[in-house]
């Protein structure tokens, strides 16, 4: 979903589908989007009489569109990692239903339509589609003349108690699905996107008692939400208003050199990491196994320390621990461990990741603690990306890339649509000392794989090449 617009909906209304069916026909039809279209009509649409065939067969695609646009159906057709959560609690209702709207507050603008909302009646205004528009136009939150959409997200959000029949907020319901306090739910309210993106790129680097250049975190926000932020009017747009709601504290920076000011340094809250970071750690360790938990919460130079430990085990779960610490400064979602390190001695994992920002990626990520990588190892990655549905594989090593494993995947990225990233040692440094280097790591990355695969040139010998098939035929 765009991050300006809410989610489209048709079809996929409380009042005309159930929930825990959909999810149940998603799981059970996995992977086959016409199998989980034809099941929803079956169920839902098949019925009426006073639409074509065809028409019926729409609406059920549209019901099975709007479970990708609310980010429970991934756009390979199997349930996301909340799909999953959502599935796991159908035996509670209220929790599921909490779930989701927490979901759609913080992930689709669902907190722009309750703060949207909360102004029009302070002003006294009648809510209509109409009005309501308007309103979250103003507020860059946009949605098509006459669609569905918030009056569908308000029926979700009615199902876990923040609407009560109508368009008013339950505050204390709000309150308690967020986890935070009426002053905090006004603080998160009045976040801009750049103020948000910048507390979800600071709670992407997991470290709450450290100071981090406040550049690094713009760059790293930047990134991974693509927001754009006005470097020279940062601290008046993003810090002192994050300073004042109690979420982070400054240190002034000093002159440097005569080249201007130093950034400032950001340090997180005692409220930003009980209100944001500790959520967020929780929700992902629910995926993970009971003894990995630890590790996530321990900084990278802790991880990298015990990826030396005497115990095997100890190293597998560091291993692993370093994979997901590094893809989630991306904001990338844990799935699963195909591999974990504690089978292998603590020398490689293999772990999966998605995203559905812009558009839906599957990330393979092969983490190994050894001198090198060789071709075999890079070998075994693609594959595995047939099976996996993989988009980009990462091979992320404590030690180096060896060159034959490099001409390797070259090849690959030339003559296929796969993005194949190494980082190395010396790169997991640099993200150790700077976590926005991360960034730099993959751009750098992305650029390369792009020489790998020159469209025009393609495209001219492709046409060359159907030239002289046509010059022969004649």
């Amino acid at each position: 979903m765009e991050t300006n617009q809410l989610p489209f909906a048709s079809e996929f209304s409380p009042s005309q589908i159930d929930l825990i069916t959909l999810l149940e026909i998603a799981k059970t039809h996995s992977g086959d989007g016409k199998a989980i279209k034809e099941a929803i009509l079956k169920r839902y649409f098949g019925g009426k009489k006073d639409r074509s065939a065809q028409n019926n067969g729409k609406l059920a695609g549209n019901a099975r569109l709007a479970m990708q646009k609310y980010g429970v159906l991934g756009e390979d057709f199997a349930l996301t990692v909340l799909g999953e959560q959502l599935l796991s609690l159908c035996a509670d209702e209220k929790a599921m239903y909490a779930e989701l709207a927490k979901h759609i507050l913080l992930n689709l603008n669902g907190l722009a339509l309750v703060t949207c909302l909360k102004d029009m009646e302070a002003a006294g205004e009648k809510v209509d589609g109409t009005k309501l528009r308007h309103w979250l136009e103003e507020r860059g939150v946009l949605f098509p003349r006459g669609g569905k959409h918030p009056n569908i997200m308000r029926l979700w959000l009615e199902k876990a108690g923040i609407f009560a029949g109508s368009w008013r907020v339950n505050e204390a319901r709000l309150q308690e699905v967020l986890g935070v306090s009426e002053d905090d739910v006004e603080a998160l309210l009045g976040l801009s996107g750049e103020q948000g993106a910048f507390l979800k790129a600071l709670a992407n680097i997991g470290e709450s008692d450290t100071a981090f250049p406040s550049n690094q975190i713009e760059k790293l926000a930047s990134a991974t939400y693509g927001i754009k932020f006005n470097e020279k009017a940062l601290p008046q747009t993003v810090l002192y208003p994050l300073e004042a709601a109690g979420f982070i504290t400054l240190e002034r920076g000093t002159k440097a050199g005569g080249r201007g000011a130093k950034p400032f340094l950001v340090t997180a809250t005692e409220k930003f990491t009980n209100e944001i970071l500790v959520p967020l750690l929780e929700q992902s360790e629910k995926l993970t196994n009971a003894d990995l938990r630890p590790f996530l919460r321990k900084p990278l130079d802790e991880i990298l320390a015990e990826l030396n430990h005497k115990d095997k085990h100890v190293k597998g779960l560091a291993l692993e621990a370093l994979a997901i610490k590094i893809m989630r400064l991306i904001d990338l979602d844990y799935v699963k461990t195909r591999l974990r390190g504690t089978k292998t001695g603590g020398a490689e994992v293999d772990v999966i990741f998605e995203s559905s920002r812009l558009i839906f990626s599957r990330w393979q990520v092969q983490c190994k603690n050894t001198a090198s990588v060789s071709l075999d190892d890079v070998a075994k990655e693609v594959g595995l990306t047939h099976l996996l549905k993989s988009n980009v594989i990462v091979i992320m090593s404590t030690g180096e890339i060896g060159g034959d494993a490099r001409q390797y995947a070259d090849t690959i990225m030339r003559d296929s649509n796969l993005c194949i990233a190494m980082i190395n040692q010396q790169d997991i440094n640099a993200v150790k000392e700077n976590p926005a280097s991360i960034v730099d790591v993959l751009n750098r990355e992305a650029k390369h794989a792009m020489r790998l695969k020159p469209l025009v040139s393609s495209l001219l010998e492709q046409g060359t090449a159907n030239a002289g098939q046509s010059d022969a035929a004649k």
